[in-house]
C-alpha cells in the first residue's frame, strides 16, 4: 500500500472507540503520526501499544478550556507540529424537545460545540504559521437536514457547519484546508441508547454505515490535490431516504 500521509502528523479528538478509532487506523495505516486525543486515560494506553509507535497517546478533558487551549504544543511534544486535526469527539441526544433534559442538552453542546470550536482555534494558528494544514470535522448528515427525532443535536450539527464554513473562508488564503465528513446513522457508541429491537432491525434493512466507511471518506478527502478542498462529503447508507 501506497503511504499518501507520509511525514504527517494528524490528531484526533474522540479517538478511543468509534469513526475516531477507525480513523486512526487508517490514517496510521496510511503512514501518519497519530495523535490519539480523549479522556480514557487507560484505553488510550492499551489502543497504542497495540497501534504502534506512530500512535501517540493524549489525554485531555475537551470540556476543560485550559487543557484544550494547550492542545498544539502537546502534540508537537509527541509527534511534532499538527498537520491534520480531526474534531471528531461528540454526543448524542435525541427524543421531543418538550421532553428533554436541558442539562443533558448543555453537556452535549458543550461538547459538539464550544469543544470542538475550541479545539480547533488551539491549532490554526500554528497552522497559518506555516501555511499549510488540513482540518476535518465529524459533522452529520443532521447538519444539513434538520432530522425531526433529534431537534438538539441537528441544531449541534448546523451549528458545527456554520463555524466550520465561515472559518474556512479566512484561512483558506493561508494554504489551510476545512472540509466536514456528514455521516449518516453509524455503528458507534452514540447510538447505545437505541432500543435493542430497532438496532437490529437497522442492521438487517442496511440502514447503518460501519466506522470504516466513514475513515475512508475522511482519507479521501485528505488525499486529494492541496489546491481541491472537499467542503462537505455527506455520506448515507443506500437505503436511507434522505
Amino acid at each position: 500500500m501506497a503511504e499518501q500521509l507520509s511525514g504527517k502528523v494528524a490528531a484526533i479528538t474522540g479517538a478511543a472507540s468509534g469513526i475516531g478509532l477507525e480513523c486512526a487506523r487508517t490514517l496510521l495505516a496510511e503512514g501518519a503520526q497519530v495523535v490519539l486525543i480523549d479522556r480514557a486515560a487507560d484505553r488510550l494506553e492499551a489502543l497504542c501499544r497495540e497501534l504502534g509507535p506512530k500512535a501517540h497517546p493524549l489525554v485531555v478533558d475537551l470540556l476543560d478550556g485550559s487543557q484544550v487551549d494547550g492542545i498544539a504544543a502537546r502534540i508537537e511534544e509527541l509527534a511534532g507540529p499538527v498537520d491534520i486535526f480531526h474534531a471528531n469527539a461528540g454526543a448524542y441526544i435525541g427524543g421531543p424537545a418538550a421532553e428533554g433534559d436541558p442539562d443533558a442538552w448543555d453537556r452535549m453542546l458543550n461538547l459538539n460545540i464550544n469543544a470542538a470550536f475550541r479545539s480547533v482555534r488551539a491549532v490554526l494558528p500554528g497552522m497559518i504559521q506555516r501555511r499549510t494544514g488540513d482540518v476535518i470535522f465529524t459533522s452529520s448528515v443532521a447538519g444539513v437536514v434538520p432530522v425531526v427525532w433529534e431537534p438538539i443535536y441537528t441544531a449541534s450539527k448546523f451549528a458545527v457547519q456554520a463555524f466550520l464554513h465561515a472559518t474556512r473562508r479566512q484561512v483558506a488564503p493561508h494554504g489551510i484546508r476545512m472540509g466536514a465528513v456528514l455521516p449518516g446513522p453509524v455503528v458507534t457508541a452514540l447510538l447505545d441508547d437505541w432500543p435493542k429491537a430497532k438496532m437490529e432491525e437497522a442492521l438487517a434493512n442496511g440502514s447503518l454505515m460501519q466506522p470504516k466507511e466513514v475513515a475512508e471518506a475522511v482519507l479521501f478527502m485528505l488525499t486529494r490535490p492541496r489546491g481541491v478542498v472537499i467542503r462537505d462529503l455527506v455520506i448515507l447508507p443506500n437505503s436511507v431516504d434522505l
